[in-house]
């Protein structure tokens, strides 16, 4: 039996994390052979896992937690090494499956690199198709590669159009919890602090992934997301709140039917279907008492409250760098309210007027869109977002 080569970017992650527990489940280092493993500051975390697997590679993204790491793996003949070129570098050792789940732009780099070797790319870094969907869609044609989607609604949207003709759909609906402040005021959200954002009320994220589904942001990334990935209009995409997460996408078909597909709010869902694709395997979620629900309810998303839905349209109808400039800005802007520097609203403020600033000093539309432009204008972004963070500061 040919043992499976896999590769996580981001194992100490949330999304790396179920990864590695339900590689444990099926078999662990006996089953698979772990290429390499990537992640962050968590260096205890990290070599506790490369062990656990039995690693080959283990990389911090931190230049200055190698010794960490070195010391930490010392005497297991785990190779270690550190930095972002080297987390790059770890996507060019061949293997079978790659679960790319580092956040943020910090993604796109090591996702080309593994269609590069013909691997199926388990995508969960939905800032690589925001940013350069089209890019890595021909990548993965060109080396005959397989993308497959790990956000839970993406996956759902994949499964339920599992032997469909896309002909026939007419509308792709993905669902939102609405977040720990779904039915705040504005004024409310104007006092929003971090602490509150990152308390979701269904889903256990990271951090960064919190705040961006307490803002929406997640939800307008999704959006994106959706047009590349499924190559639809994005007249199609609606948006619907759900705030029991039990329906994660819905797919509307030129009959009437509509599709839906259901289940916990439990990554590890979408994690294994993307695993063990195309076959099914249990996995250890719980399972569905639809009678103890009771009730499932719907409403349409308020976009003034929440205007990252907003931008997104805006963001598919300008095409082009402006995904790129979309998630750059977006970010600083998470940062700095993180850091307490700017308030909950003002961070959809700060990438509207940044995506404005650069529609009229920036190639947006009409620039040739390869891996170089798109860096290029996540880079100019980033500085537009700070000046602009900047310029509030000191007239506030």
């Amino acid at each position: 039996m040919t043992v499976r080569r896999v590769t996580i970017f981001g194992s100490t992650g949330s999304i790396g994390e179920n990864t590695v527990d339900l590689l444990q489940r099926q078999g662990g280092a006996e089953a698979y052979e772990v290429v390499a493993l990537t992640g962050g500051r968590n260096i205890a975390r990290l070599a506790q896992q490369a062990r656990a697997l039995k690693a080959g590679l283990a990389v911090t993204a931190h230049e200055e937690c190698y010794a960490e790491l070195r010391k930490a793996l010392l005497g297991t003949g785990i190779e270690v090494a550190a930095g972002t070129q080297a987390v790059i570098d770890a996507a060019e050792r061949p293997t079978d499956w790659v679960m790319s789940a580092i956040v943020g732009a910090a993604g796109l780099a090591p996702g080309f690199r593994a269609l590069a070797q013909g691997a199926t790319l388990a995508l969960a870094n939905k800032e690589s198709l925001v940013t350069a969907g089209p890019l890595l869609l021909a990548e993965a044609a060109r080396h005959r590669a397989t993308i497959l989607p790990v956000d839970s609604e993406h996956s759902a949207v994949f499964q339920a159009l599992t032997g469909e003709d896309m002909a026939a759909v007419e509308r792709i609906i993905i669902t939102a919890s609405g977040g720990p402040f779904r039915s705040w005021s504005h004024a409310q959200l104007a006092e929003a602090t971090p602490a509150q954002a990152v308390a979701h009320p269904n889903w256990v994220m990271g951090q960064r992934i919190s705040v961006d589904s307490a803002s929406m942001f997640n939800k307008a990334l999704e959006l994106i997301e959706t047009k590349e990935f499924f190559g639809v209009d994005p007249a199609m995409i609606e948006v619907l709140v759900h705030p029991q997460s039990i329906v994660h996408a819905l797919v509307g078909f030129n009959d009437g039917g509509v599709m839906a597909h259901m289940g916990p709010a439990d990554m590890r869902h979408a994690i294994g279907y993307a695993l063990n694709w195309p076959k099914r395997c249990e996995t250890p979620v719980a399972r569905l008492d639809l009678a103890r629900i009771g009730q499932l309810s719907f409403e349409a998303p308020d976009e003034d409250r929440f205007p990252a839905l907003r931008l997104a349209r805006e963001v598919m109808k300008t095409g082009g760098l402006a995904g790129a400039a979309f998630n750059a800005a977006k970010e600083v802007a998470l940062d700095h309210f993180l850091a307490q520097d700017i308030g909950f609203l003002t961070m959809a403020a700060v990438v509207e007027e940044t995506l404005a600033r650069l529609s009229g000093e920036a190639g947006l539309t009409n620039a040739p869109v390869d891996l170089d432009t798109v860096q290029q204008m996540d880079h100019l972004a980033r500085k537009r977002a700070t000046e602009i963070i900047a310029t509030r500061r000191i007239a506030e």
